[in-house]
């Protein structure tokens, strides 16, 4: 079983706008709605490719009872803490005549110290029946920046895999618990390294800043131009084909999601890396945040390339 944590739940909407006017009324002629969240995403990519998937995390309100019903109508199993207020709505509005994408995030609700106390149980009976443990995106208002720390000593003491996609405070506190696996993006690099990462050297420096504290895998997904990935002390460069893309929110999520389903199947670490850069940027050609045509997929597999940085 894989397991997914999300804290933030959110139900995501995509709104497809012909040109996006600011201080304007402006029509929404196709619109999509489903349930979201770094670690949701990530387990509906991992589910599409057939594992078993168990995701979890807070929801509150009438929004979270949108998540977990849409989770159940696509058959992903949930298991979530239910709190009390809202949860929150993210909303992205791609303009179909200039293809720039623009993301309305809210924050979601407070978290109090029984529900702490709550997804730590929760987490705590999944990692014990899983062989990977993926904890994924942002902390809501109220909850311990040593949280994610806590779920990956849960899963070093259980002997499995753990995967750390998290940003800020979050996920230098992650860090130094040691997680199998951290997927940082570009500006995610910048709590690593204390400064943006303004060049490729930059990128490597922080990559292997990181590998340096004992974690076997760092991932950091660089959008279009790839990756760069270090696995157990050596740096490779990863790149993927120049697309038109559809809908670039959600690509991280689904590159973490594929990474969970290698490692679910014990494949080599790099062949793990070519099929997550593979999903990650198949899902730039779909309308859907952490959805995945899986023939595309497949068909970009052949055009990642992996090469050694010296």
């Amino acid at each position: 079983m894989i397991t997914t944590v999300t804290l933030n739940a959110t139900m995501d909407k995509t709104c497809f706008v012909g040109d996006l006017r600011i201080g304007m009324v402006n029509r929404v002629p196709d619109m999509r709605c489903f349930p979201g969240g770094k670690g949701i995403n990530a387990a509906r990519v991992a589910h599409d490719l057939g594992c078993p998937v168990l995701t979890t995390g807070f929801v509150a309100g009438f929004n979270g009872s949108f998540i977990e019903t849409e989770l159940s109508r696509r058959g992903l199993l949930h298991d979530f803490v239910r709190i009390d207020g809202e949860s929150r709505v993210s909303l992205n509005i791609i303009d179909r005549f200039s293809g720039k994408t623009t993301e309305i995030l809210e924050s979601g609700p407070q978290i109090e110290a029984d529900d702490v106390l709550a997804i730590r149980d929760k987490v705590r009976a999944s990692v014990a029946s899983s062989s990977v443990l993926a904890i994924c995106g942002s902390m809501p208002e109220g909850t311990p920046v040593t949280l994610y720390a806590d779920f990956i000593e849960m899963a070093h003491h259980e002997g499995i895999i753990s995967i750390l996609d998290a940003s800020g405070e979050a996920l230098l506190a992650g860090i130094e618990a040691r997680p199998t696996c951290v997927k940082p993006n570009e500006d995610e690099l910048a709590a690593v390294l204390g400064r943006k990462a303004e060049s490729d050297e930059d990128v490597y420096e922080a990559v292997q800043r990181l590998a340096d504290k004992g974690i076997s895998c760092v991932a950091a997904t660089l959008g279009e131009r790839g990756a760069v990935v270090g696995i157990d002390g050596q740096l490779f460069r990863v790149h993927v084909p120049v697309l038109k893309a559809v809908n670039v929110v959600g690509c991280g999520d689904a590159f973490v999601g594929a990474m969970c389903a290698g490692y679910y199947r014990r494949t080599p670490v790099e062949e793990i890396i070519r099929m997550a850069a593979a999903t990650g940027a198949a899902n730039a050609l779909t309308e859907e945040a952490g959805g995945v045509n899986l023939n595309d997929m497949r068909a970009l597999l052949g055009e990642i390339r992996i090469e050694p940085i010296s």
